[in-house]
């Protein structure tokens, strides 16, 4: 029998409430999925459960309830614990259940669990996203997919709900592998858009009219556009944690000398960001990288008086 998801009837679980995983679920829950949900810090479930959510004890509570359990957390050893673990989601799901891990993790990991919950009869997709706490609170977020085409067909209306651009890029791991070339493109960019703007002040120019120039150019990019009227402003709280760039970072850099491939580029952000680490800014976000390289300079960075 296909498999077949439709609000009113498919009860989601969503494990993860924080700054992406909150908004992600709110879209379900506002196009009329039932939803069960659970965090490892409850208080951050109460915006959900305010919606009509329930509260679930453990991810093996709340898989055994549900059709369609989703995960996004820190780090992949945070995955492991969610849905591999003693209290795991895969002891309690179904046959037929559906998990959806969409935390930023390893591709190994995705393929483990995958296998894992083939021989259970669970499907497992592996669907990390793209945009930021901006991308997922507008629901424009990129989700890129790894797994069967079956249970990928089945959530492709939920993934609507979440994101804009959905791609499917292959058997399990593949959403993965594709999430870390989208970091080895930010990791980069970043760093240049951080460059320009300590130039742009150095040179005495104004930060808001250079930004009119530059960003609808050649030069444009989501980081400049998005990213820089924050720096600009002294706003380095996060829409996604440097800690966390650099747990991405580690996994790209794994996969590449596991590949034998020579990524410098890449190796260079991720120092650069050891340095943002030890300068006390690892909880804020990826964009603060700019104190850091302002700090090689002996640059006080600013914010515009017109921010």
């Amino acid at each position: 029998m296909a498999l077949e998801f439709a609000p009113g009837k498919t009860r989601v679980g969503w494990i993860g409430t924080g700054v992406m995983g909150q908004s992600m679920c709110g879209h379900l829950i506002a196009a009329g999925y039932p939803a069960v949900v659970y965090n490892r810090s409850p208080e951050k479930t109460a915006p959900l459960v305010e919606k009509g959510a329930l509260l679930a004890d453990s991810p093996a509570d709340l898989a055994g309830r549900c059709d369609v359990v989703f995960t996004i957390v820190g780090y992949p050893r945070d995955v492991r614990e969610v849905i591999l673990g003693d209290q795991g989601a895969l002891q309690a799901a179904k046959p037929g259940t559906v998990l959806v891990d969409m935390t930023t993790s390893e591709p190994a990991l995705a393929v483990e669990i995958a296998d894992k919950a083939r021989s259970r009869g669970v499907h497992a997709v592996d669907a990390p996203v793209s945009g930021g706490d901006v991308g997922a609170r507008e629901a424009r977020l990129s989700i890129m997919i790894g797994g069967d085409q079956e249970p990928v067909r089945a959530l492709w209306p939920l993934f609507e709900k979440m994101g804009k651009t959905i791609v499917h890029q292959g058997s399990a791991g593949a959403g993965q592998h594709a999430k870390m070339t989208n970091q080895i493109l930010i990791a980069s960019t970043m760093i240049g858009v951080c460059e320009a703007l300590l130039y742009a002040t150095k040179a005495g120019l104004d930060l808001e009219t250079v930004l009119k120039s530059v960003s609808s150019g050649a030069a444009g990019s989501w980081s400049l556009s998005n990213l820089a009227p924050r720096m600009i402003a002294g706003n380095f709280e996060p829409g996604f944690f440097v800690e966390h760039f650099l747990k991405d970072m580690g996994v790209a850099l794994a996969e590449a000398r596991r590949m034998k491939l020579a990524l410098p580029g890449l190796a260079l952000a991720e120092q650069l960001y050891r340095a943002v680490e030890a300068q006390g800014f690892a909880r804020k976000g990826t964009h603060s990288l700019l104190l850091a390289l302002a700090s090689l300079s002996a640059v006080e960075w600013k914010p515009s008086t017109k921010a």
